[in-house]
């Protein structure tokens, strides 16, 4: 039997408080999970990996960390229906109720592996991809949704914006990594699977408006139909020059008027998302071939993404202090470059999980480096921690997706010390909730942001998974705090 929205909230809020006053170094350790009456989605494959790696979790605190966090998406985001006789997942990102194309994405990415022998995953997965394709012939310039596609946005700061705002769209920041998701996840999907269910004309021309759209955002013959203001008094949430974002030489690089954080980029050549582009335009061009069987549709995204790359190369390095070469995060085309980097994927940090780059690359080793320093003005170290933030929440504050994400990009260097060390922090920032949040402060981890944030939890349990997998005798005893 479904529960009503206001019972099942109620019912959250209800486990939530009790669950709060629970003493966080408490044995045994109770479980924060929604009671199941009140879980939005269920997955016996699910709860059979779940119980699976905990087994190989020798630390009680994390192995409790890992139960409250890997099925966080599963528990409190999903929101499974029908649309056109079809299966139909809304995925909100926790504390907003809204859809990104980036965060839903993410948020069922480390599912993935066990679709195949999962007809609940199949569902969940045509319904998320489904639903993104819909979304993308809504307006692909959106980064998220509302559920009913006939609604006005309800998001507070969205309602004064100086843009096209359509029905259906939450919110109308352009963002080139919001269009790379879709396709990850798509691609991803049929390599698990090879399900050609999703993939109807619904979604093909949800693709085709993709690319539309990214060439359009080369600006090569004029600005292009997108525009964004804000009234704020964050620079960060609004564009220059009418709205257009700051000038560029047209190089053939697609412009990103903000960054996954949300924010407004300096330079609107947003290198790691251009790296993604390239990427997905490479995925959508197999998924072109193998499953449309659309060879020229395939060949357009091949000569396309070749161009980006080739532009990558140009105009999207700079030198590190020795010289030598490393990605910049932003460029303009005219040769300025800002080095920084952003805890959201994608970011430097992020480029080989994404597959953007290999993991063994020399240019992506020394960024990485490069990215956790002092080289990084967000990059923050303090008495609890160290890790990157961004401006998007804020000086000195971490967000526990950097620390994940070094530990993965560790994990496939086979760098055990700095996975250990990784798990460590994030076993002792979580501020006694059982969960990941978005940020918290380098000195004191009571004080973070979002403690309803499933994206970052969903990652950390897949970083779990993934070391019971490859390493899983770094899990075979507990982890010593004083290491």
């Amino acid at each position: 039997m479904s529960l009503s929205l206001s019972r099942r909230q109620t019912l959250l809020a209800g486990a939530a408080a009790a669950l709060a006053a629970t003493p966080a170094k408490a044995a045994p350790f109770i479980s924060h999970r929604p009671p199941v009456e009140a879980r939005r989605f269920a997955s016996p494959a699910v709860e059979a990996l779940i119980k699976r790696v905990k087994a190989k979790v020798a630390d009680p605190e994390l192995a409790w960390l890992f139960e409250n966090c890997f099925p966080n998406t599963l528990d409190t985001t999903v929101f499974l229906g029908e649309a056109g006789g079809k299966p139909d997942a809304f995925v909100i990102t926790g504390d907003i109720d809204c859809m990104w194309l980036r965060d839903s994405s993410a948020q069922v990415w480390p599912y993935l592996p066990l679709a195949a022998k999962a007809p609940e995953l199949r569902t969940l997965f045509r319904g998320v991809i489904g639903r993104q394709a819909r979304c993308i012939l809504i307006d692909p310039y959106a980064n998220a949704y509302m559920h009913d596609p006939t609604a006005r946005t309800n998001l507070k700061w969205s309602q004064q914006d100086v843009t096209e705002m359509r029905p259906g769209v939450g919110e109308r920041k352009w963002e080139v990594d919001s269009l790379c998701y879709p396709i990850r996840l798509a691609h991803g999907y049929w390599r698990a699977t090879r399900d050609p269910a999703p993939f109807d004309t619904e979604w093909r021309r949800a693709m085709a408006v993709v690319v539309r759209t990214f060439r359009e955002q080369q600006r090569k013959t004029g600005p292009g139909p997108y525009s964004f203001q804000r009234p704020s008094t964050l620079a960060t949430e609004t564009l220059m020059l009418e709205g257009k974002g700051a000038p560029t030489r047209k190089v053939g690089l697609i412009h990103s008027m903000f960054r996954p954080s949300d924010d407004a980029c300096v330079y609107p050549f947003l290198i790691p998302s251009n790296l993604f582009a390239a990427a997905s335009l490479r995925q959508l061009a197999e998924l072109a071939t193998e499953v449309l069987n659309d060879t020229a549709f395939a060949a357009d995204c091949v000569a396309f993404a070749d161009e980006v790359t080739a532009a990558l190369q140009a105009h999207g390095l700079t030198r590190d202090a020795d010289g030598q070469p490393v990605w910049a995060f932003e460029v303009d085309g005219f040769g300025n470059a800002a080095f920084m980097d952003d805890a959201n994927a994608p970011g430097l940090l992020s480029l080989a999980y994404l597959g953007c780059v290999p993991h063994d690359d020399p240019v992506f080793r020394r960024t990485a480096r490069l990215a956790w320093s002092e080289r990084n003005p967000y990059f923050f170290k303090g008495a609890a921690a160290e890790g990157i933030g961004g401006p998007h929440a804020g000086l000195n504050l971490i967000w526990p997706m950097s620390i994940i994400m070094r530990a993965l990009n560790a994990l496939a260097d086979g760098d055990d010390a700095t996975v250990l060390a990784s798990l460590r922090t994030l076993k002792a920032t979580h501020a006694g909730t059982g969960f990941m949040h978005e940020a918290f402060h380098k000195d004191d981890p009571t004080k973070f942001t979002r403690d309803w944030f499933a994206w970052a939890n969903t990652l950390f349990g897949e970083l779990i998974v993934e070391i019971a997998d490859r390493r899983p005798a770094l899990l075979a005893r507990p982890l010593d705090p004083t290491a």
